[in-house]
């Protein structure tokens, strides 16, 4: 790792900050049951799982879609980290 290059910690952090966010700018936090979002970054190789259980409903967000959208986010906030 080359010394301007952001930490492991510093990519967990922004990716799993990121999902959270998405996740939070979708629903109320007392809305949300349960949520995880699980980031692992080794050897260059980032994986994001994001798990969510919020109400479904007519006037609701798929919970589905809002965990990948969640996901995607992450992903992109450590691509533009590394860009930076």
């Amino acid at each position: 790792m080359s010394p301007d290059e952001p930490s492991d910690e510093t990519v967990v952090r922004t990716a799993a900050d990121a999902a959270e966010g998405v996740i939070f700018s979708q629903y109320k936090q007392s809305d949300v049951r349960d949520y995880d979002v699980t980031v692992v970054f080794e050897d260059g190789v980032l994986e994001v799982d994001v798990y969510l259980n919020a109400p479904e409903g007519e006037d609701e967000p798929d919970p589905e879609q809002v965990a990948d959208d969640a996901a995607l986010t992450a992903r992109q906030a450590v691509d533009d980290l590394f860009e930076a």
